[in-house]
């Protein structure tokens, strides 16, 4: 088994309310699973990645994963990290006032916000994100200087 402590840190947030670990969590697996596999066919020369599913009160309280490339996933009412970036991610993609992906155009941060007005919608938002963004964001994590340690590694 390959040691993947030197590995760069890509995280996926979810809220911590019954409904966001409900429908999504799985979604955010959903995602991870995805994201992996297009780590996997694209040569980003970067070295190897993590990517994990945390809650948005793990990100929100402990700083160093604040400088890992995020995507947050699910609205506002059950994420606070979506809540937080409502006012500070500007959109990239919205439709019919249904679904929504937040991200800096130019990508100086490696940080994005998909969610919907239901679970429904949340879930075009991640298919149309991986269609249309994942590979740019992807380049961009790939040059992110950031790799905060694993916090449950403690000695």
């Amino acid at each position: 088994m390959a040691d993947d402590s030197a590995a760069k840190l890509l995280l996926i947030v979810t809220g911590s309310t019954l409904r966001a670990e409900e429908v999504d969590r799985p979604l955010a697996y959903y995602l991870r699973q995805r994201i992996e596999r297009s780590l996997a066919e694209i040569d980003l020369d970067a070295g190897p990645f993590r990517v994990q599913v945390v809650a948005d009160f793990r990100w929100i309280h402990d700083e160093p994963l604040q400088d890992a490339p995020t995507v947050s996933l699910g609205g506002p009412g059950v994420n606070a990290l979506a809540h937080r970036w409502l006012e500070e991610i500007p959109v990239s993609l919205a439709v019919d006032e249904q679904y929504y992906i937040q991200m800096d155009p130019d990508l100086d941060e490696p940080r994005a916000s998909i969610w919907g007005m239901d679970n429904a919608s949340t879930q075009i938002a991640v298919s149309v994100f991986i269609d249309r963004f994942l590979p740019r964001f992807l380049e961009q994590c790939a040059t992110s200087t950031s790799n905060p340690t694993d916090l449950d590694d403690t000695d």
